[in-house]
């Protein structure tokens, strides 16, 4: 008689598995931006380890309001009162990340910001465009909370695991707020780049939101390692996944081969194969591969040049990532000096 996985066993089966089921049908019902499911499901599933509860559902479907109603409220701000849209925008990105530091749910946070970010750039651009945004987070939210739901019926904790709620980590207000300036400054760039071809760039400011969030938990130090090293990881990683999934090209192996590859990394971001790298290297590593992967199919079906937009997007990924690295080590440099002249002036 074999034995049940172990708890990492069963929380990598469970990341694997519903990311997998969660790209495969957002694909196959044809979601606009289809690849926004499968990376809410990531966080959702990395990120929590009972199934959303009542409460927390109904928590969600109060974020979407939120985030819906600021991004279209921000449009006619920026588009006749561009500089002062730029700073709302900006201090919105800080309160949001510094509301996840302070205790706040991270999850929440991180879905906050990406939509103010992303329905605001498409508002600006078109309202069509915005709609169609809203519909894509909307339906991908609400994807990847079913998807949970069955992928912890599948794969439950046990019993004391799924007992212990963990409590929400509370940063010193001067960090946190050092912090969230940091994540936004990362954020920034990217968003700005978007309000000139949203369509084209919506990819751009979903890997800045999330290198925003792992610069949250990232040491300057480190940052090249950690933020460059996982966007070239899951370049290489989609680009494995998309030349074996030419070897037969159908719905049921673009599931089969996620799993595959979730489960890969899903074994190091649970310590099952321990490395030297942060669970949220590997993180950001699976999201960076769904982002390039999908948009690569949506290319594909558009009939464009697949080898060159992927190469253009990655480039751009590791740009966005090289600037990520350089605001940690400014930001990082500038409380230095801030605390050590305090140091000094303290008699």
């Amino acid at each position: 008689m074999q034995s049940s996985p172990s708890l990492p066993g069963r929380r990598a089966l469970r990341v694997a598995t519903g990311t997998a089921l969660t790209l495969a049908i957002s694909f196959a019902l044809d979601f606009p931006i289809p690849v926004i499911a499968p990376v809410l499901a990531v966080f959702v599933l990395a990120t929590q380890t009972r199934p959303l509860s009542l409460k927390a559902a109904l928590a969600l479907a109060l974020v979407v309001a939120l985030t819906t109603g600021s991004g279209l409220l921000l449009v006619p701000v920026l588009r006749y009162y561009p500089f002062a849209g730029v700073l709302l925008v900006g201090l919105c990105l800080f309160l949001t990340f510094r509301a996840g530091l302070r205790g706040g749910n991270n999850l929440v946070s991180t879905f906050l910001a990406a939509g103010l970010t992303m329905i605001s750039a498409a508002g600006v651009a078109d309202q069509q465009l915005a709609a169609t945004v809203v519909g894509a987070l909307v339906k991908g939210l609400l994807l990847a909370v079913l998807v949970s739901v069955l992928s912890h019926a599948l794969f439950p904790e046990p019993g004391a695991a799924a007992g212990a709620k963990p409590s929400a980590r509370v940063m010193p207000q001067g960090a946190a707020s050092r912090i969230a300036l940091q994540a936004a400054l990362v954020v920034m760039p990217a968003w700005l780049l978007a309000m000139n071809d949203p369509a084209s760039y919506m990819p751009i400011i979903m890997k800045s939101v999330s290198l925003g969030r792992q610069s949250c938990t990232t040491s300057a130090r480190g940052a090249a390692h950690e933020l460059l090293g996982s966007t070239a990881l899951g370049g290489l990683l989609a680009v494995a996944f998309w030349f074996a999934l030419r070897l037969f090209v159908n719905i049921w192996m673009f599931y089969l081969w996620m799993l595959l590859f979730g489960l890969l990394v899903a074994r190091k971001l649970y310590r099952i194969h321990p490395t030297r790298y942060s669970p949220g290297f590997w993180l950001n590593s699976l999201v960076t591969m769904i982002i390039l992967l999908g948009q690569s199919v949506q290319d594909s079906v558009a009939g464009k040049d697949v080898y060159r937009a992927f190469a253009v997007r990655m480039a751009l990924f590791l740009a966005v990532t090289a600037y990520a690295c350089l605001m940690l080590q400014i930001v990082e440099r500038f409380a230095q000096r801030s605390a050590a002249a305090l140091e000094r002036n303290t008699p």
